[in-house]
């Protein structure tokens, strides 16, 4: 199932997409897919009573458009991606491999996250190298810590697509990838969330366009880590809980592989798309 965050009326709701249309929504009190994924660890039914009158698109805001923490990111976890980013001079871990031997987790602020249709704001004051980064995102169900690989799915809600936007000249500068990834607007979601039944993880294809050209395409079969490794990782230390968001990294083809590198620039078009996740568009303007 598909559900997304929109405005409804005056109102947040969520709602359920069927061919890429809202036809459903969801009791009042759930005002985001973050409050539907809560209530379900808890116990709560609700996708139960649902409301199937005629039901205006509204605007798509991130299912989840305030994460209760900061979203947790893996880097260079495509094997083509993590050579580009080893030979870049822009990676700070390439002293012990371009390919890592354990999952790099760093993670985004919340406020960070836009939804589809929102632009990427940038101040080319501060930075003057915004990159692109196309992620399959998961979103944890159910609390866990310690979580082995073997359970680490059962701990899954869902799915959604996340743009990590980066700046690269503040992430090689301050050499950490923190605050050059957690600028305002940098990490779009959506354009909704779907339940982990109708993901395939063994073959789920990663796309992203920039003013039309194709970018970034890869599966995720070419993961280095996996979802129950990443899983796995964070949890042995860190309790996860419903709502929690994990970006799983992006395959080559981002603008620091390129010679010279490809950065974003004022009036750009992203558009990304993930086999069964929908399509996130983003356009990117310059502050002020």
């Amino acid at each position: 199932m598909k559900l997304a965050t929109i405005v409804h009326g005056d109102a947040r709701r969520v709602a359920v997409i069927e061919d890429g249309h809202p036809t459903a929504l969801l009791a009042e009190r759930y005002t985001s897919v973050d409050d539907v994924v809560r209530a379900a660890a808890e116990g709560a039914s609700p996708l139960e009573n649902l409301h199937r009158d005629d039901i205006p698109a509204g605007r798509l805001l991130a299912p989840i458009p305030r994460p209760r923490r900061n979203v947790f990111c893996v880097g260079k976890n495509y094997y083509e991606h993590a050579h580009e980013f080893s030979s870049s001079g822009f990676d700070s871990s390439a002293a012990s491999g371009a390919v890592p031997d354990a999952p790099i987790i760093f993670s985004k602020v919340p406020e960070s996250v836009i939804g589809p249709g929102d632009d990427i704001v940038f101040d080319p004051a501060v930075s003057a190298a915004i990159d692109y980064e196309a992620e399959l995102a998961v979103i944890i169900g159910r609390q866990g810590r310690g979580i082995t690989r073997e359970r680490a799915l059962d701990h899954v809600w869902g799915y959604t697509i996340v743009n990590d936007v980066t700046a690269r000249d503040v992430q090689q500068r301050l050499k950490q990838w923190h605050v050059g990834k957690s600028f305002d607007t940098f990490c779009p979601m959506g354009p909704w969330a779907v339940t982990a039944d109708e993901v395939d993880l063994s073959d789920t294809r990663v796309r992203a366009w920039i003013n039309d050209e194709l970018r970034q395409d890869a599966n995720t079969r070419d993961l280095i880590f996996d979802v129950p490794a990443i899983i796995e990782t964070i949890s042995a230390g860190v309790t996860l809980y419903p709502g929690d968001v994990i970006a799983t990294g992006t395959p080559a083809g981002v603008g620091i592989g390129f010679r010279p590198p490809r950065y974003l620039v004022a009036g750009d078009r992203i558009r990304m798309e993930i086999s069964a996740l929908g399509t996130l568009e983003n356009s990117v303007r310059n502050a002020g």
